[in-house]
């Protein structure tokens, strides 16, 4: 996202008049969900600053200035938070708008920890805004996930939400990606998506942020 990035982190660049942040922060407390961790690393003051006032999600920093733990090794380290309890993970560089629904009850509503190990919340690549690339998942018709192989055409990118349990990450290190978690929960046929009911922005370029401004904007009229 350079050179938007060069003097604030990514999770504060705006679209659509609101940070990519308070994007997501708000779509959990609108889906009553009241307590969240942020993960910080770059430029982290701003972040901390950014969310010292905020009430609803209540929010806990996770400081990673120090050394960056990737996507799994974040959560790890803020396990004891969640208890023994299924937590939803949110990445900073997305952006959906909701159908009729919220997506984040349905996903609650969907999960089931009998069954899955891990919920992911998917969209069709076709209507993805900034999307740019290839799929990441195909999908059954029990919505069972799988990567693709090498000349699938996988029809569903991950919008960066997801529910976790706690026990997927027993014996992991301290640093690695979440994606080896996905992966285990695939192989084992525990890995579930949900379609996700609206529009989904994908920001991860300031020509994919120009788009999603754009839609924002018409959605706002």
């Amino acid at each position: 996202m350079r050179p938007l990035t060069e003097a604030r982190p990514k999770p504060l660049i705006e679209a659509g008049r609101k940070t990519l942040l308070d994007h997501n922060l708000d779509q959990l407390a609108e889906s009553g969900i009241t307590e969240a961790v942020i993960n910080v690393h770059y430029l982290p003051d701003q972040i901390i600053r950014h969310v010292a006032s905020r009430r609803l999600p209540a929010v806990t920093i996770s400081d990673e200035r120090d050394r960056l733990l990737d996507s799994g090794g974040g959560i790890r380290k803020v396990l004891p938070f969640f208890g023994d309890a299924p937590f939803f993970t949110l990445n900073a560089d997305t952006i959906w708008l909701d159908g009729p629904r919220r997506n984040l009850v349905r996903m609650q509503e969907t999960f089931d920890p009998a069954t899955m190990d891990v919920l992911l919340l998917v969209a069709p690549v076709v209507t993805t805004i900034g999307w740019g690339s290839r799929g990441d998942f195909l999908m059954d018709g029990a919505g069972r996930l799988r990567r693709p192989d090498r000349h699938d055409v996988a029809p569903f990118a991950y919008t960066g939400v997801g529910i976790l349990k706690p026990e997927s990450f027993a014996g992991k290190p301290e640093i690695f990606s979440l994606n080896r978690i996905f992966d285990e929960a695939a192989e084992n046929g525990r890995l579930l998506g949900l379609r996700l009911d609206g529009v989904f922005m994908h920001v991860g370029t300031p020509q994919a942020l120009a788009e999603a401004e754009h839609a924002l904007d018409l959605y706002d009229r």
